[in-house]
């Protein structure tokens, strides 16, 4: 797939921009003050796939927390800040490898300029971020209120203006709740901007319904060759932006690794539970190694036929299964065995 180039930038240990992959965010929604479980809570998001997490600072106490959280933590560490200058200066000299601000909400330029000045100091890189709902009063008069063209102008406003200042160490994000207002916004910085961009559907909703937002929004601006760092924004555990992150980015083949779960609907034909040994299945290979697909089919009818293009499958029956490879039956097992006889086909995968 062709990918926009852009400047590479490092948050950390990871790059982003220009030939790297896209890396994968999500934020935490503990009290970043409390260490112990924001810490608890980025190393679920690490084993889940998470290589990138911010964190909110919205008290000076949460800046300094910032010290003690990268210690127990592995990958970078992005504090975001509103509207206090002096928490990003804190956060900074706390050890954030990169901050998130929008300058339109810091202050005035000199309160910018100190930000812009202590980042560039230390060497992180600055996220000038710009959402659709804190576009500024002249643009909204300009185009009669909220649209792409106006947030891509206030982004890059205020991008231009820490160019002034003499930094170039940037990520850009522009996020809308609107789908198609965000995908056109993409279309057009992507033109403009020389930055890596960070992508997200911002306030998509629920597991649920953020997850269609996210999927539609970020897989048509993904797979226009456009983004750097994605976000799936959802309003529940974190752990779950993570999984559809990597599901978004492995469908469009822009991740590899990790196990692919395909599951046929269910029908009249159905004998077995397939509603929950699907979700079970999903639920067990999560943590296995491993760059396949997987099938779980509802019946001996159609199964082999429907899993050929897995790697292995399993079929059910009446009181029994069948394992299946490639859609040729290899094994025929009682109906309680057919999760442990794939997970130990899986767990034995390369022997």
């Amino acid at each position: 797939m062709y990918r926009n180039q852009t400047k590479e930038i490092a948050i950390g240990s990871v790059k982003i921009g220009g030939n790297n992959p896209v890396a994968i965010q999500s934020m935490t929604n503990t009290k970043t003050e409390d260490v112990r479980a924001t810490v608890s809570q980025i190393l679920k998001l690490e084993a889940a796939g998470c290589e990138i997490v911010r964190c909110a600072v919205p008290t000076m106490e949460a800046a300094e927390a910032l010290r003690e959280i990268k210690k127990g933590i592995h990958i970078p560490l992005v504090a975001d800040i509103h509207f206090d200058y002096r928490l990003a200066i804190a956060a900074i000299e706390n050890g954030a490898d990169k901050i998130r601000i929008n300058p339109g909400n810091i202050g005035s330029k000199e309160r910018v300029k100190a930000v812009v000045d202590s980042a560039k100091e230390h060497g992180i890189p600055i996220r000038v971020g710009v959402n659709s709902g804190s576009l500024e009063k002249p643009l909204l008069e300009k185009y009669g209120g909220v649209t792409a063209a106006g947030i891509v102008e206030s982004a890059l406003d205020k991008v231009h203006m820490i160019e002034d200042m003499g930094y170039d160490n940037l990520v850009v994000s522009i996020k809308s709740s609107d789908v198609l207002m965000c995908v056109e916004a993409h279309e057009l910085i992507a033109k403009e901007c020389p930055y890596p961009l960070h992508v997200g559907i911002t306030e998509s909703g629920t597991v649920w319904s953020g997850n269609v937002k996210s999927s539609v929004g970020l897989g048509i601006i993904l797979n226009k060759g456009i983004g750097n760092t994605i976000r799936v924004s959802l309003t529940g555990d974190p752990v779950e932006e993570i999984r559809t992150a990597k599901l978004i980015l492995k469908t469009l083949g822009l991740k590899k690794g990790g196990i692919e779960v395909v599951s046929c609907p269910t029908c009249g034909r159905t004998k077995i539970d397939l509603i929950g040994l699907a979700n079970e299945v999903e639920r067990m290979v999560a943590d296995i190694p491993l760059d396949i697909k997987v099938a779980v089919m509802g019946c001996a009818v159609n199964g082999p036929g429907e899993a050929k293009e897995a790697d292995i499958g399993i079929a059910g029956g009446v009181g029994e299964g069948l394992l299946i490879r490639k859609g040729e039956i290899v094994k025929k097992v009682k109906e309680e065995e057919l999760l442990d006889t794939l997970r130990e086909e899986l767990l034995h995968w390369n022997d």
